[in-house]
């Protein structure tokens, strides 16, 4: 990812107010916070979850996003989380909850308003995002009473039981019930409105993943907004975000448009 976070190549006008905040004990419970430059105070918030499939990613490769959402009026964090082998499913949902629970209790330091909370998330991260929103468990456990406002999933595996490969079998393979595990088989009408993306020329994540989950949100009469964009493949969709490939699809757009419908940009 270094070439998208080059000075010349991410949005100006932000700062990076935090930079490897503890929010959990150990090297990957560290965050990171992007503002608006003169921030106004009482901002919306992103979490953006990076992808990986369990068991790589950094925050600091997410630079530019950060600074992306930032730019758009955002207070941005950026969250690492355990990894496979480290851990397995749940762990790394729970890492993501700790870490909404430390937004809860601290963005307002930055000029966030925790009570305007929003996830987005690529491929893995997507799921992450996703879970956190259809399972209250795992925010309450962490002490938590955030209300989760809107989701943006990227790319994101939703539906991919039995277990195909062995990323999958490693990272979800040692759960009680596997079924459980899947987004499409949570879904309820209490679940927040999302904003579910994918490329037509993604060969990693199938596109089908974003299809069943916007139908079952459907079904339950949850807000939906269903996009495929052409000649995107599964890491486009979240390089576009950035300032130097923006020109390839509108997903930034796209999303901030639906946090907005949601009222996030709201005064």
């Amino acid at each position: 990812m270094d070439p998208f976070n080059l000075p010349t190549a991410v949005d100006g006008g932000v700062m990076k107010m935090g930079d490897g905040i503890a929010y959990a004990g150990g090297p990957r419970g560290k965050l990171d916070v992007y503002v608006q430059q003169n921030p106004k105070g009482n901002a919306p918030v992103v979490m953006f979850i990076y992808g990986g499939g369990w068991s790589r990613g950094e925050r600091w490769e997410y630079d530019f996003v950060g600074r992306a959402f930032a730019s758009r009026g955002f207070v941005t964090v950026i969250a690492d989380y355990r990894l496979v082998p480290e851990v397995t499913y749940p762990a790394f949902l729970y890492d993501i909850a700790v870490a909404a629970k430390w937004v809860e209790d601290n963005i307002a330091t930055f000029g966030g308003n925790p009570d305007k909370l929003f996830l987005a998330g690529h491929s893995a991260g997507a799921y992450n995002a996703v879970m956190l929103g259809l399972d209250p468990t795992f925010l309450r456990e962490a002490g938590s009473t955030l209300k989760v406002r809107g989701i943006a999933g990227l790319a994101g595996p939703y539906d991919f039981y039995p277990f195909e490969f062995n990323e999958v079998r490693e990272a979800f393979g040692y759960a009680p019930n596997p079924e459980g595990t899947q987004p499409v088989r949570l879904v309820t009408p209490a679940a927040p409105p999302m904003f579910l993306a994918a490329g037509n020329l993604d060969l990693i994540v199938k596109t089908d993943n974003t299809t069943a989950l916007a139908a079952k949100l459907r079904e339950n009469n949850v807000p939906v907004d269903e996009r495929y964009y052409d000649g995107i493949g599964h890491m486009e969709i979240v390089t576009a975000l950035g300032a130097m490939l923006r020109w390839r699809a509108p997903v930034l757009d796209d999303v901030v448009n639906f946090f907005s419908s949601l009222g996030a940009l709201d005064a």
